[in-house]
């Protein structure tokens, strides 16, 4: 259309594709998901707080993150089962691997890390080959970090716009999640005395989920939308607020190392985990959510052919200028 003409059909209010939303909502049940990527994060943190509690001569700490790996472990397999239907999906993922799909990729980092985790909580726990046990712990540790991060990846590869366009962020959000998830159980449940190093993880992941997802968030500009309003926007804002407190609670319990007030320390651990756990539902719910809503496809999709048509332009103006001065 030529400047000065005016178009004659009205602008697309972007409200379904022949009554129907462009994309599929995930028909990933609720709250199955969302609770198998808490629980992944839980588990896969827990495996590398336990390596390095054992590391430091911390027995309380390693024996309630080994069974919290081994238990999340076992809870996150359940919940995915009961997503599929039925236990024989999940071993048929096994059968085939496919480095280009998540999900084949995540199936071979469960399978294993479940394994890892039992055969060490149940040697810390019954004290049968103990150095069997550590090298399963080992084990668990080297698969953790992909367990609570791979699902990042797994969402990213989907065409739902507001995990797909935060590939770059999403996985950072998701660790340091998992990280401050993982701390703060362990400072719920271990001996006061040994959650130092627990302390330190969840104050880490927790910064460090803060400050990516708001740089996602602002990356994203109309896209992050959904990660603000409705449903999602308030398990969001439940999130940071529940985190934020965590990082005070860690900070009034610091000065006595936790034993002059261990209540702050076990609080602080309970908001972590219960922050990271809004969090994986503000995410789930936020896809939903740009699911539902054409313009999320719409526009974006439109703003990428203007911005090639402009850099065409640009290219080809800038050829031209070149030839006139050659």
């Amino acid at each position: 259309m030529s400047r000065g003409e005016q178009s004659m059909v009205p602008e697309p209010t972007f409200e379904s594709y022949y009554g129907r939303p462009i994309l599929k909502e995930p028909t990933w049940k609720t709250p199955d998901v969302p609770i198998y990527l808490w629980i992944g994060g839980v588990a896969g943190g827990s495996a590398l707080l336990a390596e390095g509690a054992a590391l430091s001569g911390l027995p309380g700490l390693e024996r309630v993150t080994r069974l919290t790996a081994a238990g999340g472990a076992v809870v996150g397999t359940v919940a995915l089962v009961h997503d599929l239907g039925r236990p024989e999906r999940f071993l048929n993922m096994l059968r085939v691997f496919k480095p280009t799909s998540p999900l084949s990729v995540g199936s071979y980092i469960l399978a294993p890390f479940s394994s890892f985790a039992g055969a060490a909580a149940a040697s810390h726990v019954t004290g049968v080959a103990p150095r069997l046990g550590r090298l399963a712990g080992l084990g668990a540790a080297v698969f953790g970090p992909p367990l609570a991060t791979y699902t990042a990846a797994l969402f990213a590869n989907t065409a739902i716009p507001v995990w797909h366009e935060a590939h770059r962020e999403l996985p950072f959000v998701f660790g340091g999640s998992a990280a401050a998830a993982a701390g703060g159980t362990a400072m719920l449940l271990a001996p006061v005395a040994e959650t130092g190093p627990a302390v330190r993880m969840a104050a880490v992941g927790a910064v460090a989920e803060l400050g990516v997802s708001h740089r996602m968030e602002q990356r994203l500009g109309m896209l992050a939308e959904p990660y603000g309003k409705g449903l999602a926007g308030r398990l969001m804002r439940l999130s940071r607020a529940l985190t934020v407190a965590g990082l005070g609670l860690s900070a009034v319990s610091a000065g006595a190392s936790g034993r002059g007030r261990p209540w702050a320390r076990r609080l602080a651990g309970a908001s972590y985990s219960a922050g990271s756990l809004a969090l994986r539902f503000a995410v789930f719910e936020a896809g939903r959510e740009s699911a539902r809503d054409p313009k999320y496809v719409v526009v974006p999709q439109r703003e990428r052919i203007r911005a090639r048509e402009e850099a065409a332009r640009s290219a080809a103006s800038e050829t031209g200028s070149g030839t006139l001065s050659g």
